[in-house]
């Protein structure tokens, strides 16, 4: 076991590593998650004030497929990041937004299933079949699934470090995934799926150069 720090020793520290100590994280940890939750609430509050638009149901599958995009999008920005500030911290908070990811992900996909669909088996799965954006769509969620299944400790334990980490490489395939699926949808204006793809484009490129440079360096130290 850790020693337990001496009054204000662990402060300073913290301060002088980049890193914010329990209490300071505790915050942070709140603030991130209500800032996940936010989007959803406005979305509620516009329903609840008749402002959805004139297809409401077209807003709310937009919407929530919008945020679970921006969430998985934030969720791979983190490791990079960490590397790029030495905030090591961060990587604490990237389940949250992974989970996030996947509960406006359960949200998108259960709009699209009961007030799209109305559960209709026959016409999902044409749709599944005859339409791009909707096999990749789908493709993504089930991805997605044992990612969020495993996302405890107590998976992680079970599963083994190695073996969880190379299972949570699959959110890269996910974000490809969706970033296809928002472009075949728009079809026309690709502004915004443009964007999406220039940002996860960027992730990936920082992370390639990361694995590049630490090779580099390991590669240095042995020679």
């Amino acid at each position: 076991m850790q020693a337990r720090a001496q009054p204000g020793v662990g402060t300073r520290s913290a301060t002088r590593n980049g890193a914010p100590d329990k209490r300071q994280f505790a915050w942070i940890w709140r603030a991130v998650w209500l800032a996940c939750l936010l989007p959803l609430l406005l979305l509620v509050a516009d329903a609840l004030r008749d402002a959805l638009g004139a297809n409401p149901i077209e807003f709310i599958t937009r919407a929530t497929g919008d945020w679970t995009l921006r969430m998985l999008l934030l969720t791979l920005a983190v490791t990079p990041l960490r590397h790029l500030t030495g905030w090591h911290w961060l990587v604490r908070l990237r389940r949250t937004l992974g989970l996030y990811a996947f509960f406006y992900g359960c949200l998108h996909l259960t709009t699209y299933l009961w007030l799209d669909q109305f559960f209709d088996a026959g016409s999902i799965i044409k749709d599944i079949i005859k339409r791009p954006f909707i096999t990749t769509g789908f493709a993504a969620f089930t991805l997605m699934l044992p990612l969020a299944a495993t996302s405890t400790n107590g998976m992680i334990r079970r599963l083994g470090g190695r073996l969880w980490q190379r299972l949570h490489r699959l959110v890269y395939a996910v974000g490809v995934l969706g970033v296809a699926h928002y472009w075949w949808l728009v079809k026309k204006d690709i502004t915004e799926p443009l964007i999406y793809a220039t940002i996860l484009a960027a992730l990936f490129a920082l992370r390639i150069w990361h694995a590049r440079r630490m090779h580099r360096t390991l590669h240095a130290q042995t020679a």
